[in-house]
């Protein structure tokens, strides 16, 4: 017989739920102990990754501030953009620099006076057009009977090999007398300068007859249209000529991008300094990680309360070894002293930066601005000097975040043992069917019986009431 219906048909007793119900009996102890250390681990495996977290974004806020790139942040400006914009990079040396253009940077170009009546078609005799740079770079373009040909000669120029500095272009115009269209070859230096300047020259050899020779093609047949031109500068009084436009080796750390000359006696101004708003934001976003890790760990380790800090119940982490260390080593490393530090600052609170009572921190904006412009290296030692702030914090926080560090070994434990946890549940929930597969069956066998009883009872009942 197979597993019985709801009603044991001899002794009317529902053996189903009694048989569930005894196995639940036998076993749910063991799955509710289960469960409760299963609930338990995954509470601090939960509680360790919002450590974890929040420990991530102050390792994030404490690097801007360990490497001194915060401190290296700068504002530029000109006082005329129509004519010169200037960048600043993080190493830029700060002043304030007059600076007139004399002179801007130009690429050469070139218009062939010889007129291709045919168009870009037209032939040309073969031989040999030699380019050469004023910087010593050169190349020749052997003409024959595969590129003789205005628009093949652009295509051989511009993709021949050893040419770093001359670009080929055709235009289309009126003829000299405007009554008719004719094609003309451009050469435009590919880099402004002088010595990005080019000469031609043109020799026939004869061996292929054309309309256009090559020498019509040389220097003395070339209507220069822009010659090459570098730039000119003065900066303080200082001349500098360059080749470029834009100019990045006069200025330590300062790009200048010309775009007109400056009017005689009028020169622009330029403006380099350190952005302490920037450097204000990076210790701000310092601040509001360290406040944002504070609170986690009390949460995390707060007594009666949970982990958003609002119900009932303890913080996830609560006792924890490692949540202790870090309250302790984070406060220790933020509140001490800078040996390293120069100058008159060597603590957070000396340049505006605070923590109350209820260890919460705060930034004093007006006391930092006063710190950075009596002494800014001062300032920047307090955090990242070799024993500043930044840089004891994040060798705290490298040891817990790393890869075997005490946070990642405590979430491996962990989740080992989840998962022993759950291989036991499901031990017991084996054990759970043997147990009603057993009963079910000692059930049955006593329905059975019983069954049998009552039917022995009622033929005798019937035999005896017969006589």
């Amino acid at each position: 017989m197979s597993i019985v219906s709801s009603t044991g048909l001899g002794s009317g007793i529902d053996i189903q739920s009694l048989v569930t119900q005894l196995a639940t009996a036998e076993t749910q102890p063991q799955l509710n102990a289960i469960q409760r250390h299963r609930d338990t681990a995954s509470a601090r495996l939960s509680g360790l990754g919002t450590l974890k977290s929040a420990l991530s974004d102050f390792q994030t806020a404490i690097n801007a501030l360990k490497d001194g790139s915060a401190f290296r942040a700068h504002t530029s400006s000109s006082s005329d953009e129509s004519k010169l914009k200037i960048t600043a990079d993080a190493y830029a040396a700060t002043g304030t620099y007059s600076l007139e253009i004399t002179q801007l940077a130009k690429a050469k170009k070139a218009v062939a006076n010889v007129e291709f009546t045919g168009g870009v078609t037209s032939a040309l005799n073969s031989g040999t057009l030699s380019f050469s740079a004023a910087s010593g770079d050169s190349f020749d373009i052997t003409v024959d009977s595969s590129n003789n040909t205005l628009e093949k000669l652009r295509d051989a120029i511009n993709k021949a090999d050893g040419n770093t500095f001359v670009s080929a272009s055709i235009v289309n115009v009126d003829n000299a007398t405007h009554t008719g269209t004719v094609s003309k070859l451009v050469l435009t230096a590919k880099n402004t300068g002088t010595a990005s300047g080019f000469t031609v020259s043109g020799t026939d050899d004869g061996t292929i007859g054309g309309n256009v020779s090559l020498s019509q093609l040389s220097d003395t047949n070339l209507d220069i249209k822009t010659p090459a031109q570098d730039a000119v500068i003065s900066i303080d009084g200082q001349v500098a000529t360059r080749s470029s436009n834009s100019i990045t080796d006069v200025l330590p750390g300062v790009t200048l991008n010309l775009a007109a000359q400056t009017e005689v006696n009028t020169p622009v101004t330029i403006n380099v300094g350190i952005d302490n708003d920037a450097i204000a934001n990076s210790i701000n976003a310092f601040v509001t990680a360290y406040n944002k890790l504070n609170s986690t760990v009390k949460n995390l380790g707060k007594y009666g309360g949970s982990t958003d800090g609002s119900g009932s119940g303890n913080g996830a982490l609560i006792g924890d070894s490692t949540l202790r260390y870090v309250a302790t080593q984070v406060r220790q490393n933020t509140t001490g002293t800078v040996s390293s530090a120069s100058g008159n600052f060597n603590s957070l609170a000396m340049i505006g930066v605070s923590i109350d009572k209820a260890g919460v921190m705060s930034l004093d904006s007006a006391k930092l601005k006063t710190a950075l412009a009596a002494n800014f290296q001062s300032v920047s030692d307090v955090f990242s000097s070799t024993d500043g702030v930044a840089t004891r914090l994040a060798g705290k926080l490298s040891g817990l975040l790393q890869s075997g560090g005490s946070i990642d070994s405590q979430q491996t434990s962990l989740n080992k043992t989840i998962s022993k946890l759950d291989d036991q549940k499901d031990d017991v929930n084996v054990r759970f069917q043997r147990v009603q597969a057993a009963l079910q069956k000692q059930f049955i066998a006593m329905d059975s019986a019983v069954g049998q009883f009552k039917s022995t009872g009622s033929f005798l009942t019937n035999w005896i009431n017969s006589l």
